[in-house]
């Protein structure tokens, strides 16, 4: 038996032993007593290694599940919602009951202060939110970094890039305004970038609330598919608590500050609304959620927990959006919202996010997420601070420690970390290091709004995000001569931190142009060069970003020649131009239809640029033309006097030759204007949209009140608020967000080139 055991024992070994590469060789001229003693002299160092490797690999399983455990207690969330439905109100509240702030303060705090997430001046005057603000805060363990976003659509690149890098939100809904423009846009924003979303419906408090109708609104107008996960006790004044219809408890919240929260049974008389209520969102989760609704079809009884992790997988697999309720201003409900937060959205590793390989053709990576794998972080915003460029960064996969050397991959300059910090609104704490999955600022790093960092082990960029085109300019100049570097200064800065702000210089008149996405947006940065800066400047009149663009197609041909003594200048081009079809993804397209040598390939490039500039400025008002496609067919060149300078020039008096014959038209940016007034005014405001050559596309009822949805071109809309006050004896409010460039009536383009002419001339 022992023999047996131990040929066995000895087979074994061998096996291994022949089966590994032999690392020690075997001492032959003192051989071992047996071939065990053999086996295990010669491979000591196999055992060995067979044993560390073993240990290193339990230690790495360590590692990743602690990590793993660390990531799944953080959550990155932003907060957007229309303008005016409670965010920062509600961002103050979740501060102030997780122990970041200890005392609240009002957005137009009469008290001086404001809301800790408002920091500039003029957003605690005006009482809105310009700038996103991120900070971090500890609710029951779980690390919850939030972004708060502005709602006025002239910021709407705060929400893009806010929602560019983070792994879930929070749509705040009003329970009076319902579904409004900007619930739209941002809505929109969210499906862009895949984010999982909750709702909440805010101000239950207020007369006219109705979160029924809000959520109905949301099914229809946001095509959510959604269900209450809460129902109000009470509405308006006699709003008390909430019904919780996953636990099956009621919550009411005491105390100054609604800081305590006591629970119990649901009330009686709610009993029937409740068990309905529940049964509607078991129905709506099971239509997409496979395992509840097999519990479901079966009729089996369905336990809170597997409720609970229904609504999660459903939530982060973007098929349901669950529907929470409260008063931020009231200090109801927004405890319950915190835990939903921790409950169903999805922490950093359960979103999976990709980056593009650079040195394999932009080839798509899935990124783990892990502290372990190499640097990957995202610059998603740029501020300058009190100590200089102040950049946030996403990471995505690795850590980042202060002094630590990293690679800006869009511009490949080596940057050391000076300096590494957490944000709470203005406010920073310096930290040492920090893993993927969290939020934290840079200083001194030089860089763009969406630049790539990495460790420089691997060459990854994130996709960018959407920037949209600014569709109105502003003429400003300083007041005083001495203050043109502070000017420059200022608006070097603002378009580094905001790429939907433009700054250009007009060729003609050599005043400097401000670009935006509105009125209010370019005001708010010539209020900001006057208050940061200590710059006055003179604005001029507003100024509307028209478009040209060609109906037919023409043929070019075109021969640039100029004799000069010395070396001449010859060129000639041949094609055609013509409009690009409708929703093309490119605005100029430039086609090389070239057969045979008749223009070496060297001077391609050139005629291309010649296109591209001619483009710049068509010839009806000098704006740029865009939709058009250029092929070149044919052309001729000269084995001396041919150059570059020679073929750009051929086709920038080509595109002027022939864009006369290929029918431009003038393109205005038109505005989709939501206006809400008072139901004896609509006659008015209705009269007053068709005479600004506005066309009506809606209109509803919501209370006493009129919903008027619009297309109006911008040029139409300027001081509008003012004729809207007038109109409705200041009880009209309206938002409009850009819709597209559509072309301009006869009557109006014949206008427009007249007046171009005639400044040209003058």
């Amino acid at each position: 038996m022992a023999r047996s055991a131990r040929s066995s024992t000895t087979r074994l070994l061998y096996n291994i032993c022949s089966s590994t590469k032999r690392t020690t060789p075997l001492n032959l001229q003192h051989p071992p007593q047996s071939p065990i003693a053999a086996l295990l002299a010669g491979n000591f160092q196999l055992l060995h290694y067979a044993a560390s490797s073993t240990a290193t690999a339990r230690v790495r399983d360590e590692k990743e599940a602690a990590w793993r455990e660390s990531l799944e207690k953080v959550r990155n969330i932003g907060i957007s919602a229309h303008i005016d439905s409670g965010k920062t109100t509600l961002t103050e509240r979740v501060l102030f009951y997780t122990g970041r702030i200890h005392e609240i303060h009002e957005v137009r705090g009469k008290d001086g202060v404001g809301a800790k997430m408002d920091s500039m001046d003029l957003e605690r005057e005006k009482g809105i939110t310009i700038q996103s603000a991120a900070t971090y805060c500890t609710w029951k363990d779980y690390q919850v970094n939030i972004i708060d976003t502005p709602g006025h659509v002239d910021f709407t690149i705060e929400v893009e890039r806010a929602l560019r890098v983070l792994d879930g939100a929070i749509l705040v809904l009003c329970s009076v305004g319902g579904v409004q423009s900007q619930s739209i846009t941002v809505d929109r924003q969210m499906r862009r970038y895949e984010v999982p979303r909750l709702a909440f419906i805010n101000k239950l408090d207020r007369m006219g609330a109705d979160p029924w109708k809000v959520l109905n609104q949301a099914r229809s107008k946001l095509r959510h598919h959604s269900a209450a996960v809460q129902v109000p006790i009470g509405l308006e004044d006699d709003f008390k608590g909430l019904i919780d219809l996953v636990q099956l408890k009621a919550y009411y919240f005491h105390g100054s500050s609604g800081e305590k929260i006591v629970t119990e049974d649901i009330p009686a008389n709610m009993e029937a609304i409740a068990s309905e209520k529940r049964r509607e969102l078991i129905e709506a989760v099971s239509e997409v959620d496979d395992k509840l609704a097999e519990a479901f079809l079966n009729d089996e009884p369905i336990s809170s927990a597997e409720l609970e992790a229904a609504i999660r997988r459903a939530t982060i697999a973007r098929k349901f959006v669950p529907f929470f309720m409260g008063s931020a201003f009231k200090n109801k409900g927004v405890q319950t919202l915190l835990d939903g937060v921790l409950n169903y959205l999805p922490c950093p590793v359960e979103v999976s996010n990709y980056a593009l390989d650079q040195t394999k053709n932009e080839e798509k990576v899935t990124l783990t997420g892990s502290p372990t794998g190499p640097l990957v972080a995202l610059a998603f915003k740029l501020e300058e601070g009190r100590f200089g460029q102040l950049t946030y960064l996403r990471i995505y996969e690795g850590v980042i420690r202060k002094g630590d050397f990293i690679i800006n991959v869009n511009t490949g300059k080596r940057i050391k970390v000076p300096r590494l910090v957490r944000m709470h609104s203005n406010e920073m704490e310096d930290i040492q290091e920090a893993h993927a999955g969290q939020i934290v600022a840079v200083f001194g790093v030089d860089c763009a709004s969406g630049d790539t960092f990495t460790d420089g082990s691997v060459k990854y960029t994130m996709t960018s995000m959407n920037v949209p085109e600014p569709v109105m300019s502003l003429a400003v100049s300083p007041v005083s001569k001495d203050s043109g570097g502070q000017f420059s200064k200022a608006l070097n800065r603002f378009q580094r931190e905001d790429p939907t702000f433009r700054v250009g210089l007009d060729a003609e008149s050599g005043e400097t142009i401000i670009s935006g996405m509105g009125e209010l947006h370019l005001d708010i940065y010539v209020e900001r060069i006057r208050r940061e800066y200590k710059v006055e400047a003179q604005v001029g009149k507003p100024r509307v970003n028209f478009r040209e663009t060609i109906t037919k197609r023409a043929d070019f041909d075109y021969l640039h020649k100029k004799q000069s003594g010395g070396q001449g200048q010859y060129g000639r081009v041949i094609g055609y131009v013509e409009p690009l079809e409708q929703g093309s993804s490119s605005k100029f397209e430039f086609d090389n239809m070239l057969v045979g040598q008749a223009i070496p390939s060297n001077f391609v490039p050139a005629i291309e640029k010649g296109f591209r500039e001619a483009a710049n400025s068509g010839s009806l008002i000098g704006h740029p033309v865009e939709n058009i496609r250029v092929v070149l067919t044919d052309g001729n060149s000269h084995a001396v006097d041919s150059s570059e300078l020679a073929f750009k020039l051929a086709s920038i008096y080509a595109f002027r030759q022939c864009y006369a014959a290929a029918k431009p038209i003038i393109l205005e940016p038109v505005m989709l204007v939501e206006m809400k007034v008072p139901t004896e005014f609509q006659g008015t405001v209705t009269g007053d949209i068709n005479k600004r050559k506005g066309v009506i596309i809606g209109n509803d009822q919501e209370g006493d009140d009129s919903v008027i949805t619009a297309h109006v071109p911008l040029n139409n809309m300027f001081g509008y608020s003012t004729s809207l006050r007038s109109m409705t004896q200041g009880k009209g409010e309206f938002t409009m967000e850009y819709k597209e460039h559509a072309p301009v009536s006869s009557d109006v383009q014949t206008q427009l080139v007249n007046t171009y002419k005639a400044s040209k001339e003058s």
